[in-house]
């Protein structure tokens, strides 16, 4: 199989430590042809293809315009990897399965019972599009692992929730696309402490437990050399 490119939507922000590591574990463990950077492209980054967007919504609608831009891109592959910056591949993968979380009926009772507000409003709004489109119990694909995507296949399911101020975008595709796919929990690391899950090829973390938390150890310490994405002395 041909390898794919990596589409990685970058937020406005200093220095993004989380996306250094990522890279370097993407380099070690993920093969893929190009990186794509859509939004912003901080200064230490090279050797990576940039989309620049304007940044000026929600980071929901921030990331969807990045998503169109990456999609509408002629230079893209058809078939790409869509990443955010604070993915991790711990392992080394021959390619990235496609992943998804269960029904989201059980992950909305999961966030419906620990919190409120535009995110989990968003799930419930993606899952009656879906209902309409034909999908009675669909399956979420909100993990914290890279998903492979068709660039048709995600205009069409971004087209297909433009009404919704929060879009969860890999669902909508994953869904309509009917792309199936093995079940894992979610690899997000919330915490400082040392218990998560360390037998998965795949973890994600918040800016926190990176900096300060045992998992930022793990994963600094798994990849300690630049990569070619960065340039060195910055």
């Amino acid at each position: 199989m041909a390898q794919l490119d990596l589409v990685v939507p970058v937020r406005e922000a200093a220095t993004n430590q989380q996306l250094r590591y990522a890279l370097r574990s993407w380099r070690a463990n993920l093969p893929h042809r190009r990186v794509w950077i859509v939004g912003h492209k901080p200064a230490w980054l090279g050797g990576v293809r940039h989309i620049p967007t304007r940044q000026t919504g929600t980071k929901y609608v921030n990331t969807t315009t990045a998503m169109r831009a990456a999609c509408e891109s002629p230079h893209v592959s058809d078939t790409f990897l869509y990443a955010n910056d604070d993915m991790f591949v711990m392992d080394p993968l021959e390619e990235m399965p496609v992943l998804h979380r269960g029904p989201v009926r059980e992950v909305e009772a999961y966030y419906a019972a620990r919190a409120s507000g535009s995110y989990l409003r968003g799930m419930r709004e993606t899952r009656d599009l879906l209902v309409e489109h034909g999908h009675p119990d669909p399956l979420s694909y909100e993990l914290h692992v890279p998903l492979p995507v068709d660039k048709a296949g995600m205009l069409a399911a971004l087209d297909a929730g433009r009404a919704l101020t929060v879009l969860h975008k890999r669902t909508a595709f994953g869904v309509l696309n009917r792309i199936g796919g093995e079940r894992i929990n979610d690899v997000k690391v919330l915490h400082r402490g040392p218990r998560f899950a360390r037998d998965t090829p795949f973890l994600s973390t918040m800016p926190d437990s990176f900096a300060h938390g045992e998992v930022g150890r793990l994963i600094r310490s798994r990849f300690p050399s630049p990569s070619d994405y960065e340039y060195r002395g910055r």
